[in-house]
């Protein structure tokens, strides 16, 4: 710690954001940058507080509670304060792949278990962490480094998203020859066709791609493992395989009116606009929700999207229905430090939409009942009500309608961000790879093998729906258990 008096001489500040109304007449990334001075006094704010829990990267109460790839957060801070930001990006490096993409998508578990956080605002870690990978870059500090041997072993990486990519660069850098393969035209995953361009630019994704073929990286693209390549044919042909394909099997809302037109599920509508804005041009399965009343049910990062990218198609209205109720503005008693912190915010979405629409978009306590259709098979309107949280005869909460309290709402696009059941059972069941009790790849964290000799499973498959963060980790840990499994030791950290 380079400033022991830093935290009391400087308040937490962050960039500024294009203002709301502005932002959505694009798809550009809407934080704007702070002078180098100005985030050496945020890094100057980090205090000396013994045991750093910022990073110590472990569950409570179900949810991260520091930063899960273990990141060397006091380390680099003190650096980024002295203005040492090249030897703060080696400290970035040793832990984590991919700090552009965390430093943007991450919710910052580190933030939540920040020490100072207790009777302070915490220190603003991910932004610095970001700003020292975007400088790292900038600067040509980031090149590629192939190995100097490769080990003649051969490893398939079986989706790549941010599990698959983390692997793929950790398994090269032992010397492996890493293939990763991807159903999607543009590898990246979640990272390219999951998250919005305004949240995480593709041209950040597709620089650090490129990166990683420079260093010896393999990617096939439009290739899915078990319908165009039989998972078999990947054991008779590698010495190894890792399952990366993520939890991608979505929630739906078997209701009433289900199968009209107009209902989608929130990936179809994210991925086909981030493949239009792509390739330039409409996809054949684009859904616009130009001019229409949206209802996008559910919330998390995915609704969030969802609400961000309506309202730059320019929709009429939207509304964001939530189950749950409404985040206190402060800590419960049950929601202690250093656990994550669950309270109201507006995320960028939703900020939007309130400066658009005059209010916050969300309504809590509600469900679906039923969606209505037109005389054309297409949605027009959903029955909505609202609910309570009681016991059931097992103590278990359960929602209840409240009598009396339907109401009909306009709607020509719904957008369903429930969340993910688990992984597709494709390849799973051609290999013959056991499940847990929650579907996904039987696994254990730390050792990654699944019941099939030579096949791995990590990230989301392994897991369920999670965070990047925990992606990254799971993808360096499942690359660890390969190596080790390929060459009896390994140096992987």
């Amino acid at each position: 710690m380079g400033k022991p008096t830093g935290f009391k001489e400087y308040q937490r500040e962050l960039p500024k954001d294009r203002s709301s109304l502005e932002r959505v007449k694009d798809w550009n990334e809407f934080h704007e940058h702070m002078p180098e001075s100005r985030l050496q006094e945020q890094g100057a704010r980090c205090m000396d507080c013994g045991i750093p829990f910022c990073h110590s990267g472990t569950l409570l109460a179900g949810m991260a509670q520091g930063c899960p790839v273990n990141n060397l957060i006091p380390e680099w801070n003190d650096l980024v304060y002295r203005g040492l930001w090249q030897e703060a990006l080696e400290r970035l490096h040793k832990t984590n792949n991919f700090p552009e993409f965390t430093g943007r998508v991450c919710p910052a578990p580190c933030e939540g278990s920040c020490v100072l956080g207790i009777s302070e605002p915490a220190v603003t870690i991910k932004n610095i962490e970001n700003t020292i990978a975007d400088k790292g870059f900038e600067e040509g500090w980031i090149t590629a480094e192939p190995p100097e041997k490769r080990t003649g072993k051969k490893v398939a990486v079986v989706g790549s998203g941010p599990a698959g990519l983390s692997a793929a660069a950790q398994l090269n850098k032992a010397g492996h020859l890493v293939t990763v393969y991807e159903r999607a035209d543009r590898i990246g995953g979640l990272l390219m066709y999951g998250i919005p361009n305004m949240k995480l630019d593709k041209k950040i994704v597709q620089r650090r791609v490129d990166l990683l073929a420079a260093e010896g990286v393999k990617f096939v693209t439009n290739t899915e493992i078990g319908k165009d390549i039989p998972a078999a044919q990947l054991q008779k042909e590698f010495d190894a395989v890792l399952l990366c394909g993520g939890a991608t099997k979505p929630r739906d809302l078997p209701i009433e009116g289900r199968n009209l037109k107009g209902v989608h599920f929130a990936m179809e509508f994210l991925h086909a606009n981030t493949k239009t804005l792509l390739d330039e041009k409409p996809t054949d399965h684009f859904i616009s929700a130009k001019e229409k009343d949206v209802i996008v049910i559910g919330g998390g990062d995915t609704g969030t999207d969802c609400v961000g990218t309506s309202l730059r198609h320019d929709c009429k209205s939207l509304i964001q229905l939530e189950i749950l109720p409404k985040p206190p503005e402060n800590r419960a008693p049950d929601n202690p430090w250093p656990q994550w912190p669950k309270v109201y915010k507006l995320d960028y979405g939703q900020e939007e939409a309130a400066a658009r629409f005059g209010d916050d978009p969300r309504k809590y306590l509600v469900t679906a009942k039923k969606f209505i259709g037109d005389e054309n098979g297409r949605v027009k309107a959903i029955e909505i009500v609202k609910i309570e949280w009681q016991k059931n005869e097992k103590g278990q909460f359960v929602p209840k309608d409240v009598p009396g309290s339907n109401q009909i709402l306009p709607a020509q696009l719904v957008l369903l961000a429930m969340g993910f059941l688990g992984p597709e059972d494709t390849v799973l069941g051609q290999l013959g790879v056991e499940r847990d009790e929650r579907s996904n790849a039987k696994a254990e964290h730390g050792k990654f093998s699944t019941n099939v000799q030579g096949v791995f499973a990590a990230g989301d498959m392994r897991r369920g729906q999670s965070l990047v963060v925990w992606a990254i980790n799971e993808g360096r840990g499942a690359a660890r258990a390969v190596d080790q499994y390929l060459m009896s030791y390994s140096d992987l950290p």
